[in-house]
């Protein structure tokens, strides 16, 4: 039986050896490829370049709209009675309501070399909760950007910081965000605004 197990863990190990170098093939640095970058000085002048502010209103029927989008039947986020009975004193948004607080555009337009666009995924941080009656402010900030090659040829990798801040200048949450952008062809929608 040990001997059995044994063998079992070395096709294990042996099979997930080969997975490494196949995702490794796939996805290898342009160091590793080619001495020609898509990122350009004007691309790295965006690192660290804050975009226009975008201030919004929170306002009850959009948090109620949105928990009622997403499934959430909180009464926090629609029932002012019981809200205001919570350690919360009133109503709140959904931590995901975020996603609906767009920033504002950069004083340049980035000049993105691909034409489509996929979400790397986002991280968030809460500091405090955003309550209905609220200002929030968001401005966007590009923090890095690197490129890889693959099968679907040079991909570039724009990592970029949102802040929300309230009308007490309170930082009440952060977002990191991975966006992908490959290929060439008609642009798709958006793919210029992240």
């Amino acid at each position: 039986m040990a001997s059995q197990m044994g063998c079992k863990q070395a096709d294990a190990t042996r099979w997930g050896e080969r997975l490494r170098n196949n995702w490794r093939n796939i996805l290898m640095t342009t160091s590793e490829t080619s001495n020609d970058t898509v990122i350009t000085d004007e691309l790295k002048s965006f690192i660290g370049l804050d975009s226009r502010s975008a201030t919004y209103d929170i306002e009850r029927h959009a948090v109620e709209r949105f928990a009622c989008a997403i499934g959430d039947p909180n009464p926090l986020y629609s029932d002012q009675n019981a809200a205001r009975s919570s350690s919360y004193g009133g109503l709140i948004a959904p931590p995901t309501f975020f996603r609906s607080l767009l920033p504002g555009g950069y004083s340049k337009s980035f000049p993105e070399p691909f034409a489509h666009i996929l979400d790397g995924g986002s991280k968030y941080r809460y500091h405090e909760p955003v309550r209905v009656g609220d200002q929030i402010t968001v401005v966007r900030k590009i923090t890095d950007l690197f490129e890889k090659h693959g099968r679907m040829g040079a991909m570039l990798f724009k990592v970029t910081e949102i802040s929300y801040t309230n009308q007490h200048d309170q930082l009440v949450a952060t977002q990191a965000t991975t966006t992908i952008t490959y290929g060439t062809g008609e642009k798709d929608s958006g793919v210029g605004d992240h």
